[in-house]
C-alpha cells in the first residue's frame, strides 16, 4: 500500500507594512505582563537568591563573612536539625496519605447531585475556611488532658484518654489528626473537579462488562485522576512544608522536640538565636527537599498525560 504525502501549507508571509504592528502588539505583551513579572521578582526570586547567598555568609562582629558550606556543615551536625527533619517526613507521610485517601474516598461517595450531598460536602470543606492559627486554638481546648472534648467523649465510651500534646510519643500524632481534619476538605474539591471529567462512558462499559467498584476505581477512576492526583500531591506537599501556625499554638515544638518541624526550626535560628546563617541553610534543605518531591510528582502527571494520548 502506498504512503500517502500530505502537503503542509507554506507559512504565511504578512506585508512588510504589518512588522510595525506586530512589534506594538508584543511591546504591549509585555507591558501587561510588567505588573506580574516585578511581583514574581521581587516575592519569589529575589527572596530566594538572598536566603541562597545568607546561607553561604554569616555575621561575625558585625560584617558578612562568606562561609561557603559552613552553615550546612553546622546544621546537619545539630541533633535538633536532624530531629525537625526525621519529625517532618514522618509528618509528610502520616498527613499526606490519610488526607488523600479520605478526600477522595469522600469525593467520589459525594461525586453525584443532590441536596444532601451538597450539605455533606460542605460540612467536610467548613475546616477549610477557618484559619490554621483558629483552628488550632480549638484544638487546644479539645485536646486538654482530662477535660478537653476529646476525653469526655472518650469517657462515655468508657476509654482512657491521653495528654494528646503533652506526651512525646503522642503529639506528632494528634497534630497529624488536626491536619488531616484540615486539609482533606480541600483536597476533595480537586477530586470532585477530576471525577466530572471521567466520561460516562467509561463507568457504563465497565458496569456492562460486570466490573465490581473495586475494578471499577482501579481501572477507570485512577487513571483519569493522576493528572488531580499529581496536583494535589504537590499541594499537599507545600502545606507539608509551610504550615506551622498549629505548631506555634499548641506544642512550640515540644514536648522533649518530638514536634519540632523544619519551618519552626527555622524560626528558632532565626528568631530566637539570631543565626540568619543556619536558618537560611535549613531554609534551602527544605526548599530542595519540596522542590524534589514536587519535580517527582509533576514528572508524574506528564507521564500520565502523555500515556492518556
Amino acid at each position: 500500500m502506498s504512503q500517502i504525502s500530505i502537503a503542509r501549507p507554506a507559512p504565511i508571509a504578512f506585508p512588510s507594512r504589518f512588522k510595525p504592528l506586530a512589534v506594538n502588539l508584543n511591546l504591549r505583551a509585555y507591558f501587561l505582563l510588567a505588573p506580574s513579572l516585578v511581583f514574581l521578582v521581587a516575592f519569589t526570586y529575589w527572596p530566594v537568591l538572598q536566603v541562597l547567598w545568607q546561607a553561604l555568609h554569616q555575621q561575625d562582629s558585625g560584617h558578612t563573612v562568606f562561609v561557603g558550606l559552613a552553615n550546612f556543615t553546622a546544621i546537619f551536625a545539630d541533633s535538633a536539625f536532624r530531629n525537625a527533619l526525621v519529625n517532618n517526613l514522618i509528618y509528610a507521610v502520616a498527613t499526606v496519605v490519610p488526607s488523600l485517601i479520605l478526600a477522595l474516598g469522600f469525593a467520589i461517595t459525594l461525586q453525584q447531585s443532590s441536596w444532601v450531598n451538597g450539605l455533606l460536602r460542605s460540612l467536610i470543606f467548613a475546616p477549610v475556611l477557618v484559619p490554621l492559627i483558629a483552628v488550632s486554638s480549638l484544638f487546644l481546648f479539645i485536646f486538654l488532658p482530662g477535660i478537653g472534648l476529646l476525653d469526655h467523649y472518650l469517657a462515655m465510651l468508657g476509654l482512657a484518654g491521653a495528654n494528646w500534646v503533652g506526651d512525646p510519643d503522642i503529639a506528632l500524632y494528634s497534630i497529624v489528626g488536626l491536619t488531616i481534619w484540615k486539609n482533606a476538605g480541600y483536597y476533595m474539591l480537586f477530586f470532585l473537579a477530576g471525577l466530572q471529567a471521567i466520561p460516562a462512558e467509561a463507568g457504563e462499559i465497565a458496569m456492562i462488562e460486570g466490573a465490581s467498584h473495586w475494578q471499577r476505581l482501579r481501572y477507570v477512576t485512577l487513571p483519569y485522576l493522576h493528572n488531580s492526583l499529581a496536583f494535589v500531591l504537590v499541594i499537599a506537599l507545600l502545606n507539608v512544608v509551610t504550615q506551622v501556625d498549629h505548631i506555634f499554638v499548641l506544642t512550640k515544638g515540644g514536648p522533649s522536640e518530638s514536634t519540632n518541624l523544619l519551618l519552626f526550626y527555622v524560626y528558632q535560628q532565626a528568631v530566637e538565636h539570631y543565626d540568619i546563617g543556619k536558618a537560611s541553610a535549613a531554609t534551602v534543605v527544605s526548599l530542595v527537599f519540596l522542590l524534589g518531591l514536587s519535580a517527582v510528582s509533576l514528572r508524574r502527571m506528564e507521564q500520565s498525560a502523555e500515556a492518556q494520548t
